[in-house]
């Protein structure tokens, strides 16, 4: 570096708006189809409809459940000896007495016996379905099998009873012959019969393939009815998941002949109130449906749907009978109002009606006044409701308000407003009145034009979004529509659709988490089923973290918030979980926690019992405080906590009798390996915590005495371990099996995005992790993948970090990709994926984990020029960034805080002393 420019500024507000966008020329059929739109509170995603448009919408705070303390009081007299199997490698019957003793509680279980036998005396109905004569003419029919449960099918929150019945054509020569008829799954629990006679029943999800006994069939028509049984989640005849293979019917010696039973078949709801099923954590809830409906078009041309990131507008747009017509959405932060904006260029041409709807049961539709709609819902088995307005206002045209929508007539244009609230006011309190909160929101908005209310969703929005610009390069493929540039990423270089997904990370953390709401969780705020894949929960030995790893590098610190808030909640509550299962002081949180703040062991004891979920979470107060060097929160926020989380390890740790380490017993590698003592991972984690806590404890100057004690604690942790593969051990054995595809990679947590394992002061280390990486192998979860991008930029190895991207970045199947909107697969849609990928993106171009800041330590070919703009670095720094040929050309470099500064790029090392608030610029290198 040859030459330095100085110059001092006042750190500067200036804008980046780039026009990235989604977009595509036919509407969204499936919800992975459809564009997503939120303020952190409401989220909304848009289909895009020409003649019927559904906008389904989320408020963040309905969730099943209730306030309740699920912490098993007697859990900690099971410790010791649970402690005492591991330790004599008796690890099933460590596993069957914490299932027993240490798990967290349930909800209660309603009266599933009683309900049970109701269903099996045919309660509710009249006559036997079961009978081959049993009139079934007004039954409607359902497509069989449903491979994801009938709820992928439209019958969203159907559980409890169901019958079913067909008929199928047998051929003569079946006679006498034994004849298998293969369901393969059903969802839970079924009573079949053929011809009114019972020929098998199963009560959980193994295969059925049942004999039915000679001479039962008939040539000709005969009857199968089934009865199934489904207490919660998916339910119906599922069928296989490779639907190449049919369920049907085949003579048992000749299974070739199959008769498939692939068709719709008649149903009938016998009862669809099932008692509660006890579950040990709530469930994120969609809210409901606004539809609209639109007459008079006729055959429509030029359709478009987008969604702009740099004002957070989605669009639809088309033509028809010679009028361009034009659709806005957009979810106001400042105004706390979805909206809906149709326009047309020609007068009068709007006519349509608006509905409201939600998936669940009982819900009630009210007019509120000649101009608004009120939708009412209450969860099932759950103490929250919630209440949703929609007020519209138009140019000229005529308007009717019923119970049941809004018709509106050849109107100009139209505007459509809807809140949503709930009672939740926290983890600990309902007392909210959602009614008046919705009444607030519309009395706010009062006589603000449309116009108004756009100008100031734009300037709130671009407050977070224009802080950070990226270019990688443009390509041909922007010009094609989203889903083409997916398909194609992986075959032909499109630098700028990395760079849109960047944009797009940062899009969906802003519209998923602003200040004052809650964490995005395992779907961000979109969710559409009333029993999403993991409650869409937090998952907090990985997802829920990664959604937040591009908070502060990405310039997003202030929505780093809602996360930070939650933490605070997560460390009281936590407190009784330490004390009641570890005898411990401190906070601890396991591996997944709700809206209701649970911190106890949940699921199985194989996974479920995993300590180190609050010490992952305190590194997000550490790495807070070290890109904003905000002394006060480290003071009275992060620190506090950070303390409590330590004293919790310093109590739980044991001296492992073996090697004379301290290690975390029980615990596990994360979903991999069971019950364990002394997983790779947790020592990792803890190290970090411990270390992060001491360091703190030196910047402000306070308990030496705590300090030490963490310092003596920290040197007798078990260490990395290298094995004899040359991997870096997962566990404190050697006993990694090099053939384990799993998709967590927990063991190198040091790596990323931990710090203690690196290039420059472990290289051994280092190196092992790499060798159990390359064990593990490329292919994971959309999850999975993004972090192993992280991974490899971590090791320095631009090319297979961009292999990685290209792994993400393909079209969704049954391994790890991305949907038509971007949208995680983890299959199903996970939002971490997302997050992880995009702060994955810029792992490439800038690191700062080490006491260096590393300029494009791990640039592919793929990306041989670009600019960065905005970017954060630890130690409050904000840099631009420059390249062209894969060569650094230009560096900006301005200082929070007046730390000093260490840049490195290419083997070389340049330290800087910038003063608080002063920007350098280094032009030639």
């Amino acid at each position: 570096m040859k030459k330095l420019l100085f110059h001092i500024l006042l750190l500067p507000f200036w804008g980046y708006a780039q026009d990235y966008q989604l977009w595509y020329n036919t509407p969204a059929e499936k919800w992975t189809e459809a564009l997503p739109i939120g303020n952190g509170r409401v989220g909304a995603m848009v289909f895009g409809g020409v003649k019927k448009d559904r906008i389904q919408f989320n408020e963040e705070t309905l969730w099943t459940g209730e306030p309740r303390n699920p912490n098993r009081q007697d859990a900690a007299k099971y410790l010791a000896e649970i402690r005492q199997l591991l330790a004599e490698g008796k690890q099933k019957a460590a596993e069957q007495l914490a299932e027993i003793h240490f798990m967290g509680l349930k909800t209660q279980e309603g009266k599933k016996e009683q309900w049970t036998a109701d269903m099996l005396a045919l309660k509710g109905l009249v006559g036997n379905p079961a009978l081959m004569d049993f009139d079934d003419a007004r039954w409607e029919t359902m497509p069989v099998p449903s491979y994801e449960g009938w709820e992928a099918i439209g019958f969203e929150g159907l559980d409890g009873a169901v019958w079913f019945r067909t008929t199928v054509d047998v051929p003569a020569n079946w006679q006498g012959k034994s004849i298998v008829l293969d369901l393969n799954r059903v969802r839970d629990y079924d009573l079949t019969y053929v011809n009114g006679q019972l020929i098998g029943t199963t009560n959980s999800l193994d295969p059925r393939k049942y004999r039915i006994p000679a001479n039962l069939l008939k040539p000709g028509s005969n009857v199968i009815a089934i009865q199934v049984i489904n207490f919660f989640d998916k339910g119906g005849i599922a069928g296989y998941k490779d639907t190449s293979r049919p369920i049907g019917l085949y003579p048992e010696d000749e299974p070739t002949a199959l008769i498939s039973l692939v068709k719709p078949w008649k149903y009938k709801i016998q009862d669809e109130n099932p008692p509660a099923t006890p579950k040990y954590q709530a469930d994120y809830q969609p809210f409901g449906d606004l539809t609209l409906t639109l007459s008079d078009l006729g055959e429509i041309s030029d359709y478009r749907r987008e969604l702009r990131l740099s004002d957070a507008l989605c669009k639809t747009s088309f033509r028809t009978n010679g009028t361009h017509f034009t659709r806005t959405y957009f979810v106001s932060e400042p105004q706390q109002v979805m909206v809906v904006r149709l326009e047309a260029d020609r007068k009068a041409s709007l006519s349509l009606t608006a509905a409201l709807s939600s998936p669940h049961k009982g819900y009630l539709l009210r007019r509120l006044d000649k101009h608004t709609l009120a939708l009412s819902v209450k969860v099932k088995n759950g103490a929250l409701k919630g209440e949703s307005y929609l007020t519209v206002q138009l140019q000229n045209g005529t308007l009717k308000c019923t119970d049941q929508g809004i018709e509106i007539e050849k109107a100009d244009n139209v505007t459509f407003y809807l809140t949503a609230a709930t009672n939740y006011v926290n983890y600990q309190d309902i007392s909210a009145n959602p009614v008046a909160l919705c009444q607030q929101t519309m009395t706010k908005i009062g006589k603000k034009t449309y116009e108004e209310i756009l100008t100031a969703h734009s300037k709130e929005y671009q407050s977070y979004y224009q802080t950070f610009s990226i270019d990688l390069g443009k390509s041909a493929a922007e010009n094609l529509p989203t889903q083409q540039r997916l398909a194609q990423f992986g075959q032909t270089p499109d630098p700028a659709l990395m760079a849109l997904y960047v944009q797009y990370g940062r899009y969906l953390l802003i519209s998923s988490s602003r200040p004052k709401t809650r964490p995005a969780n395992l779907q961000g705020i979109w969710n559409d089923l009333l029993a999403p894949p993991w409650g869409s929960k937090y998952t907090t030995n990985i997802n829920a973290e990664m959604n937040y790893w591009g908070a502060e590098v990405l310039n997003l610190s202030p929505l780093h918030e809602p996360l930070l808030e939650m933490i605070k909640e997560l460390s009281v509550a936590g407190q009784e979980t330490a004390r009641t299962y570890y005898n411990a002081r401190g906070w601890v949180v396991h591996h997944n926690t709700d809206i209701w703040r649970n911190t106890t062991p949940i699921n199985a004891s194989n996974h479920g019992i995993w300590v180190t979920g609050a010490a992952w979470l305190c590194q997000h107060l550490w790495e807070h405080y070290l890109f904003t060097q905000d002394r006060e929160f480290l003071q009275k926020t992060a620190y506090p906590m950070m303390k409590e989380a330590s004293a919790f390890f310093v109590d739980f740790l044991v001296k492992d009798p073996k090697t004379g380490w301290l290690i975390s017993t029980p615990s596990n590698s994360p979903e991999n390996g069971g019950l364990v003592a002394g997983p790779t991972m947790d020592h990792q984690i803890i190290r970090g915590l411990l270390k992060s806590c001491i360091a703190a404890s030196e910047v402000l100057k306070t308990d030496d005495a705590w300090r030490k004690t963490l310092q003596t604690t920290y040197a007798q942790i078990a260490p990395n371990q290298i094995g004899k593969y040359g991997q870096l051990q997962e566990w404190l054995e050697d006993k990694d099996d090099t053939t384990n595809k799993h998709r967590h990679v927990s063991h190198l947590w040091g790596l990323h995005p931990g710090n203690e394992i690196n290039w420059d002061e472990t290289p051994e280390v280092t190196k092992a992790a790499r060798q159990s990486l390359l064990y593990r192998g490329d292919e994971g979860t959309g999850w999975s993948l993004a972090w192993k991008i992280n991974f490899w930029a971590r090791f320095k190895d631009g090319e297979h970090a961009q292999k990685m991207v290209k792994m993400l970045l393909r079209p969704a199947s049954g391994a790890g990709g991305s949907y038509a909107n971007l949208f995680d697969a983890h299959p199903p849609f996970q939002i971490d994926g997302n997050f992880g990928g995009s702060a994955g993106i810029v792992e490439m171009l800038l690191q700062s984990h080490t006491k260096y800041i590393d300029l494009l330590p791990a640039l592919p070919q793929d990306l041989p020029k670009g600019n960065i703009r905005g970017i954060k670095a630890r130690g409050g720094f904000e840099l631009d960034v420059s390249w062209k040929q894969g060569k650094l050309t230009y560096v900006k470099i301005t200082s929070v805080a007046g730390n000093p500064c260490t840049l490195r790029y290419a083997g070389k090392v340049r330290e800087l002393v910038i003063q608080k608030g002063q920007t350098i610029e280094l032009k030639e290198f």
